[in-house]
């Protein structure tokens, strides 16, 4: 029985591709996926995995993720990863960061492997462009400092991206409780929020 996608925003699955180039239209295809699982704003799975196109990266990509053609020449398969992560988004909701292009790869990369997903998509770029209006711009790094939440690692790896995102989200889903007193956030609300017009935000969250 497919489970039934749970509606609150605090329970997702955040996720990153790293990828060849920057259109599958193009003939790009994946080759890292890092992804976390948050229920009840609790982390409760990851999943990373390299996985070979098939093709070679090529330098500027090897040189803006650190994944190297070498790194990848004994991965799994796209195909192989992707049915994997196939099972472990079933049922959730999903978010990125420009989830846009996150979406087009994953479509891209399931649909190849004649896999679907049941769960939505909403953007956390464009709900921090709504939040955090004051931001110097709304890049993932940017947002982590303006947010003042602490970050170690290194950016454009695919997990450690998720990872971020979903401090991030939180985050919002934080600002959200706290200005404006909701205590839940259903998904259909962020959804409905990344579309809004900046000036309509306070209108929107204090009807909520």
């Amino acid at each position: 029985m497919e489970r039934v996608i749970i509606p609150n925003a605090d329970t997702v699955v955040v996720l990153d591709f790293e990828t060849t180039g920057l259109s599958p239209d193009m003939g790009d295809r994946a080759i890292e996926i890092g992804a976390v699982r948050i229920e009840q704003g609790e982390v409760t799975g990851r999943f990373q995995a390299l996985m070979n196109p098939g093709v070679r990266v090529s330098s500027f990509i090897e040189d803006y993720t650190g994944i190297t053609n070498s790194m990848l020449k004994d991965a799994p398969s796209c195909g192989e990863v992707m049915h994997q992560f196939a099972d472990f988004i079933n049922g959730y909701n999903l978010v990125a960061h420009n989830a846009s292009f996150d979406k087009r790869f994953l479509d891209a990369e399931l649909g190849m492997i004649s896999r679907g997903y049941t769960g939505q998509f909403v953007c956390s770029m464009l709900v921090a462009r709504r939040l955090y209006q004051n931001a110097p711009d709304h890049k993932l790094g940017t947002l982590i400092k303006h947010a003042n939440i602490p970050s170690e690692g290194t950016f454009h790896r695919a997990l450690y991206d998720s990872e971020m995102t979903t401090k991030l989200w939180l985050s919002m889903l934080g600002v959200m409780h706290e200005q404006y007193a909701i205590s839940e956030a259903p998904f259909k609300l962020l959804q409905t929020l990344a579309k809004t017009p900046k000036h309509s935000i306070q209108r929107l969250l204090e009807r909520a």
